[in-house]
């Protein structure tokens, strides 16, 4: 651990970062006192939660596959599915 000044924190960010980023901690400090930690970000993700979205989303069931008349005739007249 690492105790530092605001003046040579500021002076010397990047050599401080890149000591947090092997791993090392870094204590500012203003007259004498600590005052901040510089600790390497890490990102906590929360697990996903099944039916998030339960009564969110509409849709029509009785023809929820149904595509637009241009988007299917983009589609099946597309190098895909050629014309016969």
């Amino acid at each position: 651990m690492q105790i530092v000044n605001i003046h040579e924190a500021k002076t010397n960010l990047s050599y401080l970062i890149s000591l947090v980023q092997k791993g090392q901690e870094v204590i500012i400090g203003k007259s004498g006192q600590p005052v901040a930690k510089l600790t390497a970000y890490k990102e906590t993700l929360s697990p996903r939660k099944p039916g998030a979205w339960k009564g969110k989303i509409k849709f029509n069931q009785k023809d929820f596959d149904k595509a637009d008349k241009e988007i299917e005739k983009l589609f099946y007249e597309s190098e895909i599915f050629p014309k016969k």
